[in-house]
């Protein structure tokens, strides 16, 4: 069954909206009487005496956990989070490759440690005589020029707006020609991650991350080619900046920590975290992922390389109430295969952002794409089965050779809401496409599901 246009499920939802809000026939005077007079699109939810099964869950559930096109190892964990409790699981004994899904440990963490309100400050200091430092602060969608795109989200801090303020300060101070350094030292340790294939960074396919750098490691905005030193290449950008905003810059640029009482000179914020969680999440942003997992190490204290995030993330994850003693973790964005998640730990992620002891976590759920219509979602639910997630699934994917996930929420036809984790590691590559087919069968399956017999 094919997904109805973007506008039209705007346009039910809206008139769902309207027959919900509108409080009787007689709460809308004339022309609105008609479409309050339309049928509701979905039911009124009941859960009270209606819980799903595990008897209920398995019954939907295992026709389509068989389909071979899955591999040897797959599984899934069903929580019912309107209740508080585990319904279902198949294949959980042993931990999975969590591909992207990884991400939902990494952006949890972040909004739990740095808190979905804090921005990072990219900042322009001076030093002795016309001296200036670009100070990197760890803003993974820094961008060169500010966008003109009003459907852009999230407005990024850019490198044009920071020159212009920095040129206007230094102008009023009757300065005109300036020396610059660059300092990306907030982040230590290796650029690029030990674990990941070694054509992921010579390829582009990943940035080398850095505390400091614009487009995230690309020489321009959009798919470019990366840049060798992401931290150059933001310094070369911002001094291109200063000198159309009428500031005259040698031309030699050199790697320079400031002294951290170096006087500011002009600022950028970047989004706030929890805007920076939904669009990584959203669009399953390897790069912005990375540069999360750097933050919650320096937020937990444990530094900003590689070993210091991940350290930071277990600790937050068992704050949390999350067990990790099963998982190896390695990266925040989920690219090497050494990952291994149990299941019930990334749907653990979404089942503390669900819950009301956490409202600050509610970004982790906003962020999450819709079935057929945001995101990595996008293109997914098509086949047959799945009409009855669209619109109505949210989760995060998981995508690498022979590997495929998805982990989110959805509440089915009783208004439960389910929260879930699915997953296979073992797929042969020229089932990828029937394998995550299936995945989508199974989320829309929880969607249509009562699962109370």
């Amino acid at each position: 069954m094919p997904r109805p246009p973007r506008a039209v499920f705007v346009t039910l939802l809206a008139t769902a909206l309207c027959v919900s809000l509108a409080g009787g026939a007689d709460a809308v005077p004339g022309s609105a009487q008609a479409a309050q007079q339309a049928p509701a699109v979905l039911a009124p939810a009941k859960t009270e005496g209606v819980a799903p099964t595990a008897a209920g869950v398995q019954k939907v559930l295992a026709p389509i956990l068989s389909d071979p096109a899955l591999g040897k190892h797959r599984g899934i964990y069903v929580y019912d989070a309107s209740r508080g409790k585990a319904v279902y699981s198949a294949g959980t004994a042993t931990p999975y490759v969590p591909a992207s899904t990884m991400k939902l440990l990494t952006t949890v963490s972040a909004l739990e440690t740095l808190g979905p309100d804090h921005r990072f400050t990219t900042r322009v200091v001076s030093g002795a005589g016309s001296s200036l430092t670009l100070v990197g602060g760890g803003d993974p969608l820094l961008a060169t020029k500010r966008s003109t795109d009003p459907t852009d989200f999230p407005v990024r801090a850019s490198l044009q707006d920071l020159a212009a303020s920095t040129a206007k300060a230094l102008k009023a101070q009757g300065i005109r020609s300036v020396t610059l350094g660059y300092d990306a030292s907030l982040f230590t340790g290796l650029a690029a991650n030990a674990n990941w294939e070694p054509n992921y960074t010579t390829e582009g396919i990943a940035a080398r991350t850095s505390a400091l750098w614009v487009n995230e490691g690309r020489l321009s905005p959009g798919m470019a080619k990366r840049a060798d030193s992401p931290s150059q290449a933001a310094a070369t950008a911002f001094a291109a900046q200063l000198r159309a905003a009428g500031i005259k810059v040698a031309p030699t640029l050199k790697a320079a920590v400031a002294p951290a009482a170096a006087k500011t000179v002009a600022q950028a914020q970047s989004p706030t975290v929890g805007q920076i969680v939904e669009y990584v999440n959203l669009h399953s942003d390897n790069d912005g992922a990375e540069v999360l997992l750097r933050q919650v190490g320096l937020a937990t204290k444990n530094g900003g390389s590689y070993a210091g995030g991940v350290k930071g993330v277990r600790a937050t994850l068992t704050k949390l109430g999350l067990d990790v003693s099963k998982a190896r973790i390695l990266d925040g964005s989920g690219l090497s295969r050494g990952n291994h998640v149990p299941l019930d730990l990334l749907a653990g992620a979404i089942r503390t952002a669900v819950s009301s002891e956490h409202p600050e976590l509610r970004h982790l759920l906003t962020g999450l794409p819709v079935a057929g219509f945001t995101g990595s979602l996008e293109e997914r639910f098509t086949g047959a089965g799945t009409a009855g997630g669209t619109g109505l699934v949210r989760a995060k994917t998981g995508t690498l050779t022979g590997v495929h996930s998805l982990a989110g929420l959805v509440r089915d036809r009783t208004g439960t809401l389910l929260v879930f984790a699915v997953a296979t590691d073992s797929v042969p590559v020229p089932k990828t496409l029937d394998a995550r087919a299936a995945l989508d069968r199974a989320a829309a399956a929880l969607a249509g599901c009562g699962c109370a017999v």
